[in-house]
């Protein structure tokens, strides 16, 4: 999950001024931002606009890890958390947290790579191989690229031998000849291919791509007054819609969301080997 770009244009659409007529104070966290600097450098901005925007305060609540994320909000400690959709699933599940609002993101899908001189042309071809993924849990680096082998006929449990490891580490293995495919969030690794200039263009080919994902969301409590959560969601629709230059926004902005755009990851979560998504992967 990355959300420091959709993050500086949400703030900028939340600039619109809006405001309700009584002011609370929340506690937001953000699951894999760890220590209040990061907060405050990576999304001090976000939340100055959603307090501008709704006359609201919020304070950040530093987290160590997606379950103390989920323990925080269990326990009322935290009101809002920004998390991605593989540990929405399980938020969810362990505390009734529900989504607010979805965070857009461009280009956000999986793809296999495998190097062009490799002879594999499909995903069936990788059944006994070394395929590379990201990290553990992750939706775009691990879970989609799991289903997606498995939507073309590969057990990612069984057909392959897998492994875990750093977007750079499995570049560098597929370039390499270490590993037969990575599995992985096609534009990140874009971001690390075109820093690569020591192999040709054409070096690397994509046997297969996820369509989009679901989006990264901002998470509201089971505890939090749900008029008060509602009217805070309307405020933020309405200070997209206001926008003069909304289309500027278009696939990287706040969008409404609802639970069941999210049964495509639980089926990942079932692919991957865990069907009943109520505990973190490799937490």
């Amino acid at each position: 999950m990355r959300f420091l770009k959709s993050a500086a244009l949400a703030a900028a659409v939340l600039a619109v001024s809006l405001t309700s007529s009584l002011a609370d104070t929340f506690k937001l966290a953000v699951t894999d931002v760890e220590g209040l600097e990061r907060l405050q450098v990576e999304w001090g901005p976000f939340k100055e606009a959603l307090e501008t925007a709704t006359d609201h305060t919020f304070e950040f609540f530093p987290v160590t890890s997606r379950t103390a994320a989920a323990e925080a909000l269990r326990a009322k400690r935290v009101d809002f958390v920004v998390t991605g959709p593989a540990e929405y699933i399980v938020i969810n599940k362990l505390t009734e947290a529900r989504p607010l609002i979805g965070l857009g993101r461009p280009d956000y899908f999986c793809a296999i790579v495998v190097r062009a001189d490799s002879g594999f042309t499909r995903p069936a071809d990788l059944k006994g191989k070394k395929v590379a993924f990201g990290d553990i849990g992750s939706t775009s680096n691990m879970l989609c690229p799991m289903q997606l082998m498995a939507d073309y006929g590969v057990d990612p449990v069984k057909d392959i031998d897998k492994l875990h490891t750093s977007r750079n580490i499995a570049h560098e293995a597929l370039k390499k000849g270490d590993v037969a495919a990575i599995g992985i969030n096609h534009n990140s690794w874009l971001g690390t291919r075109n820093k690569d200039d020591s192999v040709p263009n054409g070096f690397f080919r994509v046997i297969a791509r996820s369509g989009d994902l679901p989006n990264d969301m901002i998470m509201v409590g089971a505890h939090v007054d749900p008029a008060v959560a509602q009217s805070l969601r309307e405020a933020i629709l309405a200070a997209i819609l206001q926008h003069e230059e909304n289309d500027k926004y278009s696939g990287m902005d706040l969008v409404a969301i609802e639970d069941g755009a999210y049964d495509l990851v639980r089926s990942m979560y079932t692919t991957a080997g865990f069907p009943q998504y109520d505990k973190f992967i490799g937490e």
